[in-house]
């Protein structure tokens, strides 16, 4: 059987100040690489799914509409400080018309009624709008890799058997690598936690950009949304 790679965690231009590529530029490029499907995960928004949907159809590419949403620790109608209501990532990708009306749901309630600094839904939403959804870990910033960072392996693992209780065969643990010692680190506990809990492990690119030559406009880009230089190293 013929087997492709397809980007399955990727931010376009409206991922706002964090994503610079042009949908167009995606679905250009994708088909030059040779893929087959091509997915759009930006943050807390579907604005671009139905140009990208059109895009890749016109270029004779499989769309995989999907976003990388937040999800608040505790309750997402906690509009103060917490440090127990932290904000998580996490990459849901729609399956059929269940999961984009689902997606939709989760995505339209976050800001109408999880709106605090970030557009967020919690875990109690995610159980009741779960269908046709395919789950992916997200980045550094997803619930499990984030509590394998701060050294808490038992509340990775309450994180990850809630996600599987949830989607099921549906939920994958993401594995990343863009020379971070934080992701070499937590890829090793992901993968022995995947094999513990028989969950199915995904690799991704967590795509902002096109090509390497457009890393220092997107470093200016980052140093405009987090009010930093480019000259400071972090």
């Amino acid at each position: 059987m013929e087997k492709h790679f397809a980007h399955l965690h990727l931010h376009t231009e409206l991922s706002l100040l964090d994503g610079s590529a042009k949908i167009s530029g995606i679905i250009s490029r994708a088909k030059e690489l040779g893929m087959k499907h091509v997915a759009i995960t930006d943050h807390g928004t579907m604005y671009g799914c139905v140009e990208f949907y059109k895009e890749a159809k016109k270029h004779g590419l499989k769309p995989i509409i999907g976003c990388e949403i937040y999800v608040a620790a505790k309750d997402m109608h906690i509009k103060h400080q917490d440090p127990e209501n932290t904000t998580h990532h996490l990459v849901l990708l729609v399956k059929n018309e269940t999961g984009y009306e689902n997606l939709m749901k989760i995505v339209s309630e976050a800001s109408l009624s999880g709106f605090y600094y970030k557009p967020r839904v919690d875990h109690a939403f995610l159980e009741k709008h779960h269908e046709g959804l395919i789950c992916l870990s997200a980045c550094l910033g997803g619930e499990v890799q984030e509590y394998f960072n701060l050294g808490m392996p038992e509340k990775a693992k309450e994180a990850a058997l809630f996600y599987q209780r949830v989607f099921g065969e549906d939920y994958y643990i993401e594995l990343q690598d863009h020379g971070l010692e934080e992701q070499k680190k937590v890829n090793a506990l992901n993968i022995a936690l995947a094999k513990e809990l028989n969950i199915p492990l995904v690799c991704t690119n967590d795509v902002h950009y096109l090509k390497k030559e457009d890393a220092r406009a997107h470093d200016i880009l980052l140093c405009i949304q987090t009010g930093k230089t480019v000259e400071e190293e972090n």
